[in-house]
């Protein structure tokens, strides 16, 4: 890297200091020299965070995983976004196109908020039963998931991996020891979720582990002795690591733990948490917003779903107030026709197919990876919620939406439509896809992840649904409406939990009042809320400012306004903080003026 930056630098100041700045050569070389240090950052990356490159189909990293715990990594990452902040302060933006000054302000937007985020200690609190990394180990050991498992290199990648991931494991205990200390600690609410998912690794027959997963699934093609070898060293590896692992960090946080687990709900509760809630916010939202003002935002949105709502109570001609309607809804046996999971799958296919005619007339981009809808695996079914795992960047591991189905007897379909536009087409699976696909953008900006524009654009598409002959049965769109609604109760709860002193009985409730989700399914998401403070209120931050843009572009265009145009400007830069979205739209009005 060093090489190209020195380079880079020095004719970033010989260009500053002569008249030939306005020569189209000069700024083209200049453009290379900048693309190079882009380039540089993502291959650096990649190297630092492993579990990215394997995630984007990237195998050179496949038998590596840092120690995240650790000072020493805090400290590499800390060099590496001070180093290319150091390095972008000298870039002059004159010398870069409009593509390369937002390249420059998202990636400074990514080092800054990593150095921020790094003044706070994350790695106190290693676990959750939502988001860690023993969920991503499961993940990838189920052999359904990112990690391949093809050839005999990839089996004795996974061996490599998974030493490393037992250092991890211990480190983790490390941590929570320090965390009880320094009054770091989670909900113990949460204790109660996270140590049954550690309960589960500890199954001693082999047969029946996660992690021995793989060798029963291995390719025909391997020889008998690599059969033998890679069985005695799985084998060896689960029972005389991995469990073990698991059983020790299992009795710590069933015991010392669960005893010192704080009773609060909101992030507040530890050293710093006001702070660290803040920062959350604009992580999470990429505004300055605080929380006082969307806690104020989400109950002007509750208030004004409610009354949408109301109508649709009257039109199916219930007599009950709201509430009465959220428990009839629930309850509804029509609403929860099926017996066995494969069925939940085929309706989402169904819906996709009722849809598929509309989509041409919004979307003119469409992404040429391919998509599947599965049942989200067993082990962590109970805790999960419907989400969507993108593919590929060479396109070779298709975009899966993943939804828990743990009784299928209970499953109620009233939202299905609403989840496949957010989760899948055209919501995720496209916005993800099309950014992996766009050959202009540099490579570090096809994965980056914004939750504001990604979820924000995902919940966005729900309003779709009518455009893309959905919503046809009254119930459907109540499911859309109270999947907004929920997305507006979020944006109550999270500030209430982490910035005004609610419990997670108080949040429940709220939400129990005001959406017609199931108690266990409120529940799981106010916990999941607990685990990852400010990430549940960019859904409805990020849908609201698109919807703001695309009104904004019909005022001002007219007729000459074009649905699919608007569409593409979205999506064409991939994820972006907010304001360089408003800015991108607001200049491509003006242009179509």
């Amino acid at each position: 890297m060093k090489k190209i930056l020195i380079l880079s630098l020095c004719v970033f100041s010989l260009y500053s200091c002569k008249d030939e700045v306005k020569k189209e050569p000069a700024v083209a070389i200049n453009n290379t020299e900048f693309d190079d240090v882009l380039d540089d950052y993502f291959e650096e990356s990649l190297k630092l965070y492993p579990l990215n490159a394997t995630s984007q189909g990237d195998t050179r990293y496949n038998d590596m995983l840092p120690n995240f715990l650790s000072d020493e990594f805090r400290t590499s990452e800390n060099d590496f976004y001070s180093s290319y902040k150091k390095t972008l302060a000298e870039v002059d933006d004159k010398l870069l196109t409009s593509s390369q000054q937002m390249s420059k302000e998202i990636l400074l937007w990514e080092c800054d908020r990593n150095l921020e985020r790094l003044g706070f200690r994350e790695e106190l609190l290693p676990i959750n039963q939502m988001w860690t990394m023993q969920l991503m180990m499961g993940q990838l050991a189920s052999g359904a998931s990112s990690q391949p498992f093809k050839t005999v290199e990839d089996y004795d990648n996974w061996l490599k991996r998974l030493e490393d991931y037992t250092s991890w494991l211990a480190s983790a205990k490390v941590r929570m020891e320090e965390g009880i200390k320094t009054g770091h600690v989670l909900p113990k609410s949460l204790v109660v979720k996270i140590t049954p998912q550690l309960k589960d690794m500890t199954e001693p027959n082999l047969d029946n582990h996660l992690f021995f997963t793989p060798i029963k699934n291995m390719p025909d093609s391997f020889s008998d002795v690599d059969v033998d070898r890679l069985t005695e060293a799985y084998s060896a590896m689960i029972s005389e690591k991995i469990i073990p692992a698991y059983q020790s960090i299992y009795d710590f946080m069933n015991t010392e733990y669960m005893a010192a687990a704080r009773t609060t709900s909101g992030i507040e509760g530890i050293p710093n948490g006001k702070e660290y809630y803040d920062y959350s916010i604009k992580l999470y939202t990429t505004t300055d917003m605080t929380a006082d003002e969307i806690h104020q935002l989400g109950l002007s949105e509750v208030a004004r779903i409610s009354s949408e709502m109301e109508k649709i109570k009257k039109e199916v001609g219930f007599e009950g107030d709201l509430k009465a309607f959220f428990d009839f809804v629930r309850n509804k046996k029509e609403l929860m026709p099926f017996t066995s999971p494969e069925q939940v799958i085929e309706n989402f296919k169904v819906i996709h197919e009722k849809m598929k005619p509309q989509v041409d007339k919004l979307f003119g981009n469409q992404p040429k990876t391919p998509f599947e809808v599965r049942r989200t695996e067993a082990f962590r079914e109970a805790s999960a919620s419907a989400e969507y795992n993108p593919g590929s960047i060479d396109g070779t591991r298709p975009g899966i939406f993943y939804t828990p189905i743990p009784d299928v007897t209970k499953y109620n379909m009233y939202s299905d439509e609403d989840l496949f536009l957010h989760e899948a087409i055209p919501g995720h699976h496209f916005q993800i896809s099309l950014t992996q696909e766009n050959e202009e953008l540099p490579k570090f900006r096809k994965t980056l992840w914004y939750s504001a524009y990604g979820e924000g654009w995902a919940l966005y598409t729900e309003s779709l649904g009518k455009e893309l002959g959905l919503y046809t049965d009254p119930y459907q769109y109540f499911g859309m409406l109270g999947a907004e609604m929920h997305r507006a109760i979020r944006l109550v709860v999270d500030t209430g939990l982490h910035s005004k002193g609610w419990t997670r009985e108080q949040a429940i409730q709220y939400s129990l009042a005001n959406e017609a989700e199931s108690e266990a399914g409120i529940t799981s998401e106010i916990e999941r809320y607990m685990a990852n403070p400010g990430q549940a209120l960019s859904y409805k931050i990020g849908q609201l400012k698109i919807m703001e843009l695309r009104a904004k572009a019909e005022k001002e265009l007219g007729d000459k306004f074009d649905i699919k145009a608007f569409h593409n400007q979205v999506l064409e830069t991939g994820c972006v903080p907010l304001a360089l979205l408003e800015k991108k739209i607001t200049t491509w009005i003006l242009n179509s003026k």
